[in-house]
């Protein structure tokens, strides 16, 4: 069928200004772009006139790897959080999580998993994946509510290879590690993430992660990181990451790039743009992407050094039951790291807000921070607030933490090698962070719109061709001939997000039409379709 948008102020991905132009559609494809097409046999003519229309936006960050399979069973919202965003394509397993590949030890896959569900929510629900091969074929057996690609992340492959120890990898060790690797590469994944501020990839070094990586750089893929330290420790951290792809030879990608802590905010931002700068000088590609908040979403265990936590959860967990491990944590939390940021003394306990718990016990804790958690149910001080909800959730527990300075924000949106990302995280709960809703439309309502920090132009740039180019993900990100019909119709200042940090699960608003793979899968802000997409590879 022939689906022609006419007279519509088109912004291809290319960053240039608007042209108004008619579009014609075939099946999957833009087939043609120019003014007058209408003689062209157009079986549909939608005149947008008076409208934006650009490419799909991609979401290259967002940890919804078991919602394809949840969306598949008939439960939750997930094609609609997305689509009404005009989110066409997502990609999956980052900031080094993954739901595979899975250790052969039955404790370590439940203690991954655990660990894992702040972020990921419970995947054991979905039966066990071994590998990246088999994530993808269970992707193609969905109905896929937008495209999907899948990268590997590398704290699932160290868990695999060697549990949470945080001992340094043996030489057969990093073998696997990159047999691995190069196995998800081979079979089309856009890249490798790592997340250097997580167990247990906290105890990694850059010269075994440069061997490891290598074949990223072979393949011409990606490795995205998150980074070490986002605070005190982030000038150190992404110094670490440069020298990582250097010793790897891959492209960089510097994962929620920011500034977290009020000492280091509108300094140590550009201090580390600096280094960005200079090795992009020097030739090699480093770049960075963004969330449009000033709040991050992350899980209470972070919050926990590592040299506590001393490579077992469970163990530390256990500690946290008792006087002794609860004074041993608030002893260690009066210090600072080299290799880790203490938020509790760059931000305070007041920024952070528990977003997602399970047991009903702890759901009346939702929505407050730890101070007015302490208080309110008579804790003796926040370590041991913090303590009882680790121990009662097994660890599973998401926080929101109030870290950042917009400031710093509009300055690295501002930056020409930045781009947009979610990192929308999936825990159980109904109260999530609202970049799970809004994150795409909020870049044009409030960077674009109402405070100007970008045109509109370059907005989309950052939300379309750039993370598509990032993740070579053929034939997408741009308005072109040829191209996949991904499409989003819309006028700029009615398109917006409604989800805030108090009423978080709130779609978007304003959008008039997206199309995925050529169809109409959303009018008038209504859902039309759920199983448009398609899995995606790298391309070659």
């Amino acid at each position: 069928m022939r689906i022609l948008l006419a007279n519509g102020l088109v912004y291809d991905g290319t960053g240039n200004k608007p042209v108004i132009q008619d579009i014609m559609m075939e099946n999957d494809r833009i087939i043609e772009i120019g003014k007058d097409l209408k003689q062209n046999g157009a079986e549909q003519i939608i005149d947008v006139s008076g409208l934006a229309v650009t490419p799909g936006f991609v979401d290259m960050h967002r940890h919804c790897d078991k919602s394809p399979f949840e969306a598949a069973a008939g439960k939750g919202n997930y094609g609609q959080v997305l689509l009404r965003q005009g989110i066409t394509t997502v990609v999956t397993g980052n900031c080094g999580i993954s739901m595979y590949p899975l250790s052969r030890e039955e404790k370590t896959i439940e203690q991954m998993q655990d660990y894992y569900a702040p972020v990921l929510g419970k995947t054991w629900e979905y039966g066990a994946i071994d590998s990246y091969g088999e994530y993808r074929n269970r992707l193609e057996q969905c109905p896929l509510p937008v495209n999907t690609a899948a990268m590997i992340g590398m704290g699932a492959v160290r868990i695999a290879v060697k549990g949470f120890s945080e001992e340094p990898f043996t030489s057969e060790e990093i073998k696997r590690c990159r047999a691995i690797i190069e196995d998800a590469l081979k079979r089309g994944a856009p890249g490798v993430s790592i997340g250097l501020m997580y167990l247990p990839e906290c105890y990694e070094t850059a010269e075994e992660l440069g061997e490891i990586l290598k074949p990223v750089g072979e393949y011409g893929r990606v490795v995205t990181a998150h980074i070490r330290g986002e605070g005190d420790s982030l000038v150190k951290s992404v110094e670490e990451v440069i020298r990582i792809g250097r010793l790897a030879g891959c492209r960089m990608e510097i994962s929620h790039f920011k500034s977290c802590g009020m000492v280091n905010w509108n300094r140590e931002v550009f201090r580390a743009i600096r280094l960005i700068e200079e090795a992009r000088q020097k030739g090699q590609v480093v770049d960075c992407d963004f969330y449009p908040y000033d709040c991050g979403s992350t899980t209470l265990m972070s919050m926990i050094p590592p040299e506590f936590i001393n490579g077992s959860i469970p163990e530390a967990l256990k500690a946290l039951e008792g006087e002794a491990g609860r004074e041993r944590l608030r002893e260690m939390l009066k210090k600072t790291y080299d290799d880790w940021d203490n938020y509790v003394i760059s931000l305070g306990w007041d920024k952070v807000i528990i977003s997602a718990a399970e047991k009903e016990q702890n759901q009346n804790k939702i929505g407050k921070s730890i101070p007015q958690i302490t208080e309110e149910f008579h804790y003796r001080d926040e370590v041991e607030a913090v303590s009882d909800l680790l121990t009662s959730e097994n660890g599973t527990v998401a926080i929101i933490i109030r870290s950042m300075d917009q400031k710093d924000i509009d300055v690295i949106a501002a930056l020409p090698y930045s781009c947009l990302i979610s990192d929308a995280i999936y825990a159980e709960t109904d109260r999530p962070h609202p970049r799970m809703y809004g994150a795409f439309p909020r870049m044009i309502h409030d960077y674009v719109e109402q405070r100007k920090v970008l045109s509109l132009e370059e907005a989309v740039k950052k939300m379309t061709s750039m993370p598509a180019e990032r993740m070579r993900l053929k034939n997408r990100g741009y308005i072109r001939s040829g191209f996949y019909a991904d499409l989003n119709v819309f006028d700029p200042a009615k398109f917006c997000d409604r989800a805030t940090y108090v009423d978080p699960a709130r779609y978007a608003e304003g959008l008039n039409y997206c199309f995925l793979n050529g169809r109409m899968v959303v009018k008038d802000d209504q859902v039309l379709s759920t199983d448009a997409g398609c899995v995606l590879d790298a391309e070659e």
